[in-house]
């Protein structure tokens, strides 16, 4: 199964702009005051550096997709559509009894920019991006965890910002599969739960589960749907793309196209990366 990671970079300059931002205040679960933006590192604010490219919630302003589609996701997501998914997961798949439609509208709820920049078509496209890369991630919600992931190193020792704690595993989980000790920390801080100490939590609490997939994909996927769904695959597993695993591009490719036919719409151009 293909697992996530991310250029450290990314991560890094979300520190550097923390740090460098006015006295931010952080909000769990993007909980900011009404007249305060959420900015794509998760800091409360006002001004471009927080309501610009990457809002997540409050006053965004265009730049950061302050214009809604007006779309529902959760019409669009319906019971039938997502239980499509899993339901071609195997009744032994530790996913089946875990992942629930009710579980990732709740963590909707804290990402309310999700799908909504543009018209109601470019929302349904990144619905079906999202779907498509979680089926590919989780096996239709088959997996929670990475297989032998426990076995595998996804400690990035030289970043010094998210220090890995010694006996804890950063390997995949979730719909995303999040991974690394750069992804775990700053997730763990912007959702509200100890990312480095107990990344054991997104495994068993199913709705930060899908909150870390919702904090990946806006932090990392948002921006650049209009450039495509190729450019959803670099973003999430860049090493597929190139000839590095075609198979598995084409794979994701498959569901995205197939979820646009089930919501009725094109699937665009650029598919591949």
């Amino acid at each position: 199964m293909a697992t996530v990671k991310i250029i450290t970079l990314t991560v890094l300059v979300a520190g550097t702009l923390a740090s460098l931002l006015p006295d931010p205040v952080v909000g769990q679960n993007c909980g900011c005051a009404p007249n305060l933006c959420c900015s794509r590192f998760g800091y409360c604010g006002t001004g471009n550096d927080y309501c610009g490219d990457g809002c997540q919630q409050g006053p965004c302003n265009n730049g950061g997709g302050g214009s809604s589609s007006g779309v529902s996701v959760a019409d669009v997501v319906t019971p039938d559509f997502f239980n499509g998914i899993i339901g071609k997961a195997a009744s032994g798949c530790a996913g089946k009894n875990f992942y629930t439609r009710g579980a990732f509208l709740n963590a909707l709820n804290s990402y309310p920019r999700f799908a909504q920049d543009g018209s109601a078509d470019d929302s349904k496209r990144e619905i079906a991006a999202f779907f498509a890369h979680v089926t590919h991630e989780t096996g239709h919600f088959c997996y929670i965890e990475e297989i032998d992931g426990a076995s595998k190193d996804y400690c990035d020792e030289s970043n010094t910002q998210y220090p890995c704690v010694p006996g804890k595993g950063y390997y995949g989980r979730g719909p995303i599969q999040i991974s690394w000790n750069y992804n775990y920390g700053p997730a763990g801080q912007s959702i509200g739960f100890n990312g480095l100490n107990a990344p054991e939590t997104v495994a068993n609490d199913v709705v930060v589960s899908f909150k870390t997939a919702f904090w990946f994909w806006m932090n990392n996927v948002h921006s650049v749907m209009r450039q495509g769904f190729g450019a959803t695959i670099r973003a999430i597993n860049g090493g597929e793309c190139g000839g590095g695993n075609s198979g598995a591009v084409q794979a994701r490719v498959g569901y995205y196209t197939d979820y646009c036919n089930k919501l009725g719409v094109s699937p665009g151009d650029n598919l591949t990366c």
